[in-house]
């Protein structure tokens, strides 16, 4: 199988700089500044200028320089150039500079040049010249390795960047009067962009093949190679440029765009071979050999040996493929050959776009004259800016105001939800939505039972904490009654119903606590059970399917109600549209003033300012229209809205489906009422178990450390009455009430006495027995919820007379769990606290508890709604 050659083919097109003439700018943009501004303006703008007058120096000098030092030279003098055609009004107008002339030969045809007192021709030549580096960087680089290949492409790239650059921007503007070159004129800068471009997808190409792509892939990228040559062959032609250039030029494009064609043919050929589709591979080498011997035929001579060479090449293996494929389709194919003008066009894939370069030549950040601006052109723009500020501000209103009559309107029509309700797609108001949503995130009414089963849990525990509290004590008051019996008058130590009373009250109270709970949570529980038919509709899912619906005429006489809907509608959407162009027209009307910028004209206007701020100014009229023309037709279409809505009122019965509608707002809205006071209940009830479960625990630690205490008290008066008994007793004098026995809460000691002193229990002498350790009670963690006084069976004094809690909840008094007990202010609290400390309002509220103070509840019970300030559910 023959293989192209075409990727060795290294011949490419570099473009020469344009010269130029020697000028002095920096004497007369120097006596510019003085004469219009001041002898010091021009001392402190000295630096710019000597900057600007360098610039212009080393551009004249020609390419002595390297390359990139070439690029960046360039780019810095067109962004120099910006800042003085904006600052220094350069024309043959007497007021102006009228003493610089820019002079620039042709690149291509060197006996002709452009002469004007316009900087455009100097920036024109400027991006030429930095187009043209460009090219010749590309040209530079070595082409035999994969890394010259990609970067001869890049500059390729960037050369028809600065040509696009020029197209664009400038060359139109440096074309203007009699003296000008066709090298800076928008069909030459075309031209040039399409061969830098088909240059740079050459060098892709050639990558492509060293890397051995497919055939396919190879014959995409090839074939676009060949339309950018074609593009760049067009414009050649063009009877502007066809006697501009030299033969070769247009012999080397056009023997370029022939080769590429044929060697996408043949690689495409190629894949076409894989796919045994004989008759389309023979159309495709017949077309690329048809193209190569008329491109030989008619080009220009002149063209590089190398090239000619390479298509030569292309052509014998083009027909060596040709002749092997018609062979074997005539022996075994026997198909058809489609001609050539039948075949679709060959595939393509560019990857190659001319480099931006409004980044690289942006001179918005570029400091040069920086602080030179002429007073009147500054005066003149602040009175255009404000100009353009009331059109925009006027119109932003009217676009404004037309948004929110329609908003209006359409409200009173109560459009489009009527619309949608016909179609079943009712909507709630905003704020009653959230709280339906808010609702049906936390379980919605169903989830209440699961938080009444908590509540009866919590009870539960409750209960079963006081049980096993009172069994402690009683255990002990059994034990110690019978020792008291066992041992008569001997057993000295106080009875446990003396320590053990002020615990008792307590734990009754803590029951009677719970009993009035108990109760709160039969209300709770049967407040749920009346009003689930109530609330059941929060369980709807979507809630707007519980809205009623528009419901079509039983009977119409004319049967005219689809036809009314239908053009309604059509309205609406038509109001839409209105809407949407209202959008667009603002955004077109910002986007407008962020790009007016007129203070070049303002620096270069040699007529009366009025005449162009009319001129510039007049640019809005056409959006101004369009927004007039926009809210006449919405006021139109509204009248129009009107008169078919109250059709459509009168059809579908409009009011009696909204009176139906209000009510069932309303019915939501009671609902969410009460699931937000039961919830409320509920929260309340929960935080009131949990407190009073960490209270019971409390005081059962408390009644754990005083059983332990009188069981050590315990076997140490045994020891000693069977001392007494067995007549054992080592010490003299030794009193029958030697032992003082602390209250609930007091540190247990152990006294004894002789007939002259009372030794402390620490200083006791050795005895038949070990000494027990004293009790000391355990201090408990500052709790919030519960004061810090001495323990209850601490008997330091005798308690006061304490008010004793109601046993059930009275009707009317508002609360739904019991209140606080309002004791007396001596008497001890650790344990005879109330079992609401805190409370206030309809429910126990706790203080907030501070972080670790409290055991970890059992149950979490968030609540989503923030609470009440008054509970109404439990007032009668």
């Amino acid at each position: 199988m023959a293989t192209s050659t075409a990727s060795t083919t290294k011949i490419m097109l570099a473009i020469f700089e344009k010269k130029t003439n020697s000028l002095d700018i920096y004497r007369p943009l120097r006596n510019f500044i003085v004469i219009n501004y001041s002898e010091r303006e021009a001392q402190n703008l000295e630096d710019d200028l000597q900057t600007l007058k360098e610039f212009r120096s080393d551009i004249e000098r020609g390419t002595s320089d390297s390359l990139p030092a070439r690029r960046d030279l360039l780019q810095s003098y067109f962004k120099a150039l910006c800042a003085v055609e904006s600052r220094f009004p350069i024309s043959p107008d007497k007021d102006h500079i009228n003493t610089v002339s820019f002079t620039w030969f042709d690149a291509f045809k060197n006996k002709q040049k452009a002469s004007q007192q316009n900087i455009h021709l100097e920036k024109a030549a400027v991006l030429f010249n930095l187009g043209a580096v460009h090219s010749q960087m590309g040209l530079s680089f070595d082409r035999s390795s994969v890394e010259g290949r990609r970067q001869a492409s890049h500059s390729f790239i960037a050369a028809a960047g600065a040509f696009a650059f020029l197209r664009d921007n400038v060359a139109m503007k440096a074309s203007v009067g009699s003296s000008t070159t066709a090298d800076v004129s928008v069909e030459c800068a075309g031209m040039l962009e399409r061969l830098m471009l088909a240059q740079a997808q050459e060098c892709v190409y050639e990558n492509t093949i060293a890397k051995g792509s497919s055939p396919g892939v190879c014959a995409k990228i090839s074939r676009q190679v060949g339309l950018y040559y074609e593009e760049a062959l067009g414009a050649l032609n063009n009877a502007f440029l066809n006697q501009h250039f030299d033969k070769a030029w247009i012999a080397h494009v056009q023997l370029k765009a022939a080769l590429f064609y044929a060697e996408a043919c043949y690689r495409y050929s190629l894949e076409l071979h894989e796919k045994d589709e004989i008759a389309e591979e023979i159309a495709r080498l017949r077309s690329g050999v048809n193209t190569l011997s008329e491109a030989k035929k008619s080009c220009p001579k002149g063209a590089a040996q190398q090239l000619l060479d390479a298509i030569t090449k292309l052509e014998a293996n083009l027909n060596q493929n040709l002749e092997r494929a018609v062979k074997e389709n005539d022996r075994v194919y026997l198909m058809r050959v489609p001609s050539a003008s039948s075949l679709p066009p060959l595939p393509t894939f560019s990857m190659v776009k001319p480099m931006p370069m409004n980044e690289v030549l942006d001179a918005s950040k570029d400091k040069m004259f920086a602080s030179l601006v002429p007073d009147s052109s500054a005066k003149a723009l602040s009175r255009y800016t404000e100009m353009v500020d009331d059109v925009s501000r006027t119109q932003a209103e009217k676009l404004l105001q037309g948004s929110e009559l329609a908003r209006v309107r359409l409200k009173e029509m109560d459009l489009p939800d009527s619309i949608l309700a016909l179609e079943g797609n009712s909507n709630l108001p905003l704020a009653l939505k959230e709280d339906v949503e808010a609702v049906q995130i936390c379980g919605g009414p169903a989830a209440l039972e699961g938080e009444l089963q908590q509540l009866k849990d919590l009870r539960r525990v409750n209960q079963e904490l006081l049980v096993q509290t009172e069994e402690l004590l009683q255990k002990e008051a059994t034990e110690d009654a019978q020792f008291r019996t066992q041992f008569g008058t001997r057993w000295t130590r106080p009875q446990s119903s003396t320590l053990t009373k002020n615990l008792l009250d307590r734990l009754n109270r803590f029951a009677a606590n719970l009993k009035q709970a108990a109760d709160s949570d039969a209300r709770i529980e049967r407040s749920v059970r009346e009003h689930s038919a109530l609330m059941s509709i929060l369980d709807r899912r979507p809630i707007e399917s519980a809205l009623p619906t528009l419901a079509r005429p039983i009977m119409s006489l004319d049967a005219t109600e689809d036809a009314i809907v239908g053009a309604l509608k059509q309205s609406l959407r038509q109001l839409d549209t209105l809407g949407t162009e209202r959008a667009s027209l603002e955004d077109m009307l910002k986007e407008m003033k962020r790009k007016d910028d007129i203070l070049p004209k303002l620096m270069t206007s040699t007529g009366s300012y009025e005449d162009l701020f009319r001129k510039e100014i007049s640019k809005y009229d056409y959006i101004c229209q369009e927004i007039s023309q926009n809210l006449e037709a919405q006021e139109q279409l509204l009248m129009q809205i009107q008169a078919q809505n109250d059709q459509f009122s009168a059809i579908f019965n409009l009011e009696d489906y909204k009176a139906t509608r209000e009510r069932s707002y309303k019915q939501i809205e009671a609902a969410i009422a009460k699931f937000q006071e039961i919830k409320e209940n509920i929260n309340e009830g929960l935080k009131f178990y949990v407190t009073l479960q960490d209270a019971i625990t409390n005081v059962k630690q408390q009644c754990s450390d005083f059983v332990m205490t009188r069981n050590i008290q315990c076997r140490e008066m045994i020891d000693d009455v069977q001392r007494q008994i067995s007549g054992l007793s080592f010490q003299d004098g030794k009193s029958s009430g030697g032992y003082t026995y602390p209250s609930v809460g007091q540190p247990h000691q152990v006294q004894r006495s002789n007939s002259s002193q009372t030794a402390e229990a620490g200083n006791i002498p050795n005895s038949s027995h070990p000494q027990t350790p004293t009790y000391q009670p355990i201090q408990q963690s500052t709790m919030p919820a519960y004061s810090h006084a001495p323990p209850p069976y601490v008997s330091q004094q005798p308690p006061m007379p304490q008010q004793s809690a109601p046993p059930y909840h009275m009707p009317g008094s508002g609360h739904a769990y019991p209140p606080p007990q309002h004791q007396q202010p001596a008497v001890s609290h650790e344990y005879g606290q109330p079992a609401y400390p805190g409370w206030r309002g309809p429910y126990y509220n706790a203080p907030a508890q501070q972080p670790g103070s409290m055991p970890r509840p059992p149950y979490t019970v968030p609540s989503p709604y923030p609470p009440h300030n008054q509970s109404g559910y439990y007032r009668q």
